[in-house]
């Protein structure tokens, strides 16, 4: 074993091997146990000889094994995959191939798709955890043949290649962090300037295949505890908050719906004191529901304004936001806000507009593998928007008020209706498509869809099966509704904002002709 290095993972197997580091629902490892685990995985890892374009994707749901995983590809200086664990093997077999996974590290939910889906691409090893039914893949086993020993930490440390939903239909991958130091010695050294690492336990109840719950890798790699729940549960969640003194959390407004719609007894009968920071991301939050949360926790929440593409781009405090209800905050640096008119000339103070930022790095959004689209996100080299409509106070402050582009955020997640459009058409009966969002009170948005079928015979129903068997189930309508027609303009293109306020203004009575009720 290395020598320590101060408020690490290093730190705590040197003073307290015996405290737990990481909890899950089945299980729980002390930083003795977990740190061996960790250090076998990224000298497997190492062993490997991953060149600067090749990767290990993890595909799993939230666990201690997830974590560990992903903490054991930072110390070996390997760039990691997270799938998201909801994909079909055809949807996980286009990001190991698009992103040059060698091996993939799946769970016991996830296993079998993993080796379909690595069987597609070739040349892709697998390994799972905790999955008996594919001993010649065991991750345990396999470990079982590499030291407990750190790796030389004087190598470069790699970003995450993370995969959003893709407005041509296909996912995108974009590289996190876009500024890594020169050794993961300092990577780790750095990661302790994280808000969060100055409390103590962290709870992580979003899926660690999103960006801001990922972080709690970096917690735990500077030698702090986490509880991990596999998927958010709104009184499993009080009750983890109570029994482990957990002290901060990142969480979507989805989560803060299901909480709040709890019985007020169950939420009374549950000691959340012990929590000093709840940071918020994914979506805009509906401000009675961010009202309602502050005056049961306290203000300690923390909003982030943003995407999986440039990270945070505005934040504002709970102190902040009591004073203007309803901002997402000011544009944080490198970062200046500009909102635009159609001209692409600004607007006044308090007038809507399409939101950019300026990147002061010049960097902006950038793509892997994909240029032309990395391209085509700039109004000006470093100016991009991530397509919404807002306003600015004479102080700074941005409202949203609108989205300008198809993306759909529900449940904190990205949508892009591209690729469940894209699975419709390919369907023998439909003639055209489109999908869209509409306002939801638990998801902020929800997916709808609607179709024009050559064959009357073929119902909604069954288009969403057809979908929910080729892609994710979360990117696929419940109900896709059966049209006569849709509206198009002049360059044949469908105009979404139109089909969304037409849609809220029916509430039910159908669109575009016959269509039965979308509840």
């Amino acid at each position: 074993m290395m020598g320590h290095i101060d408020g690490s993972i290093f730190d705590r197997l040197r003073r307290t091997p015996d405290e737990i580091a990481l909890f899950d629902v089945r299980s729980s490892l002390t930083w003795t146990e977990a740190g061996n685990l960790v250090l076998r995985a990224a000298n497997l890892l190492v062993s490997r000889q991953f060149g600067p374009e090749q990767r290990v994707a993890i595909f799993a749901e939230n666990s201690v094994e997830s974590v560990i995983s992903y903490a054991a590809a930072v110390l070996a200086g390997v760039s990691a995959i997270p799938v998201n664990f909801h994909l079909t093997p055809d949807e996980a077999a286009y990001l190991l191939r698009d992103g040059g996974a060698t091996m993939i590290w799946a769970g016991p939910e996830t296993a079998d798709a993993a080796v379909a889906a690595a069987g597609q691409v070739g040349g892709v090893d697998v390994l799972s955890w905790r999955t008996p039914a594919l001993r010649e893949h065991s991750w345990e086993d396999c470990l079982r043949e590499y030291p407990g020993e750190a790796p030389s930490l004087s190598r470069a440390p790699q970003p995450l290649l993370l995969y959003t939903s893709g407005t041509t239909g296909f996912p995108k991958g974009v590289r996190r962090p876009f500024r890594m130091p020169t050794t993961i010695e300092a990577y780790l050294a750095e990661i302790r300037q994280q808000p969060a690492a100055e409390f103590g336990t962290h709870l992580v109840v979003a899926p660690l295949y999103h960006t801001g719950p990922h972080s709690a890798i970096d917690l735990f790699l500077s030698g702090h505890q986490l509880v991990i729940l596999a998927r958010f549960d709104g009184e499993k969640t009080l009750e983890t908050i109570a029994k482990h003194k957990i002290e901060s959390s990142i969480m979507v407004p989805t989560h803060f719906v299901r909480l709040l719609n709890l019985p007020a007894d169950v939420r009374a009968s549950y000691d959340v004191s012990s929590m000093r920071r709840i940071s918020h991301t994914g979506s805009t939050c509906p401000v009675a529901v961010k009202t309602a949360m502050i005056d049961w926790f306290g203000p300690i929440l923390y909003e982030s304004y943003g995407a999986t593409e440039v990270g945070p781009t505005a934040t504002i405090t709970s102190a902040e936001w009591l004073l203007r209800p309803g901002s997402v905050g000011r544009a944080k640096p490198p970062f200046e806000a500009l909102i635009l008119d159609d001209d692409d000339q600004p607007v006044p103070v308090g007038a809507p507009g399409r939101l950019y930022f300026r990147d002061g790095t010049g960097r902006g959004l950038e793509y892997y593998n994909d240029p032309e689209k990395s391209r085509a996100a700039h109004l000006e080299p470093g100016v991009f928007t991530l397509g919404e409509i807002a306003y600015a106070d004479d102080e700074g402050y941005l409202y949203i008020c609108d989205r300008f582009t198809d993306m759909v955020v529900s449940g904190g997640v990205n949508i892009y209706p591209a690729e469940c459009e894209r699975i419709l058409l390919e369907h023998p009966a439909v003639a055209d498509a489109a999908v869209f969002g509409v306002p939801d009170p638990e998801m902020v948005e929800r997916l709808v869809g609607v179709a024009i079928v050559d064959d009357t015979a073929v119902s909604g129903d069954e288009l969403v099966m057809y979908c929910r068997n080729k892609i994710a189930h979360y990117k696929v309508p419940r109900k896709i509704e059966i049209v006569e027609a849709l509206p198009r303009n002049l360059m044949g293109k469908i105009n979404k904002r139109n089909l969304r306020d037409s849609y809220v203004a029916a509430r039910g009575r159908g669109i575009c002709g016959r269509a039965s009720p979308l509840r």
